[in-house]
């Protein structure tokens, strides 16, 4: 359903490990279940791969490019995962984001159906356009920082 309202599906792995401290096989393994499952149901392979619990290792990386990913990150945490209110959710994300800004959110947070849509209408309404993370991450000639963002290469580093 979300796949055919035109939203990307990215991946997340199989079974949600702390991908850092995996084998090249078990990474290879986690994105490719995942990977074909989600191309088996929307008709799309998927190309962007967050890590669980935002847990990466140069290992990561270069075998998610063997496999056809770009590893994402996030900028602003919404902390949907605790148990704060949708009110605190909505000021910790729109007073968090900046132009660029990734923000994690989860589908079965409580209070999803409240904040988000205020979420969403309040940045649209400071001039923010909400894209597919596919259409904000650099896809060439970067490389990524010790915080897991990517950084536009100018020949010097």
């Amino acid at each position: 359903e979300i796949a055919r309202r035109g939203h990307e599906v990215g991946n997340h792995s199989a079974t949600h490990p702390d991908m850092a401290g995996l084998s090249q096989d078990q990474i290879r393994k986690e994105l490719t279940v995942t990977g074909d499952r989600i191309e088996s149901l929307t008709g799309v392979k998927p190309t962007v791969f967050r890590p669980p619990f935002g847990s990466y290792s140069n290992q990561l990386i270069d075998v998610c490019a063997e496999c056809g990913y770009q590893v994402i990150q996030w900028s602003v945490d919404s902390l949907d995962w605790k148990d704060i209110s949708a009110d605190q959710i909505i000021d910790r994300v729109v007073g968090g984001v900046e132009p660029g800004s990734i923000v994690l959110f989860h589908n079965n947070a409580n209070y999803v159906e409240e904040y988000l849509p205020a979420i969403l209408e309040k940045l649209q309404a400071e001039g923010y356009e909400i894209v597919p993370v596919g259409q904000l991450i650099y896809h060439e000639n970067y490389h990524i920082d010790h915080t897991g963002k990517q950084i536009p290469d100018t020949g010097v580093r």
